[in-house]
């Protein structure tokens, strides 16, 4: 099962090192990991998507609470937080296949970002879900190349991590 960890730590030079360490040396499997600066440019927030049990992802949390430049560590639940992901996925388009697959982008709301004579670009940024949804629409036209970018995710009202 894939769990959402939110982390606040300290914005310097090692953190993500030795978080990403901790992960790997307790055999724990980091599916997503995205950094990036708060409101305030000292603290830095992670996300993490692990795969582990419940019991499993307490003890990283405890393990997480342990490091020196950990703020805060919560454990997001998927109905009580906004997902985000963005995606671009480069689509084998030949004449035939590239109404259809404008047809698709636009039911989706993806973004055409790049076009060739050979191939479509689109790009959408969803919830992880809604990424997979339109891989598999696109998967049988052949997908040429794809980078996503890994999950932010923030609590929902009061469900916030808050410094």
């Amino acid at each position: 099962m894939k769990k959402i960890i939110s982390v606040l730590v300290e914005n310097k030079a090692g953190v993500l090192a030795r978080i990403a360490g901790l992960f790997g040396r307790r055999g724990f499997n980091i599916a997503s990991l995205t950094v990036g600066e708060t409101e305030d440019s000292e603290v830095s927030r992670m996300t993490i998507v692990a795969t582990g049990d419940d019991r499993e992802i307490e003890q990283v949390e405890k393990q997480l609470n342990k490091q020196i430049d950990i703020i805060k560590v919560k454990t997001l639940e998927t109905e009580l937080s906004t997902r985000r992901e963005l995606m671009l996925v480069k689509v084998n388009a030949n004449a035939q296949a590239r109404g259809e697959i404008i047809d698709i982008a636009n039911i989706m709301k993806a973004k055409i970002v790049d076009i060739s004579p050979s191939t479509l670009t689109l790009e959408l940024s969803d919830r992880p879900e809604r990424l997979d949804l339109l891989i598999s629409m696109l998967d049988s036209y052949g997908i040429a190349e794809m980078a996503r970018t890994g999950m932010v995710a923030l609590g929902k009202g009061a469900g916030a991590i808050a410094l």
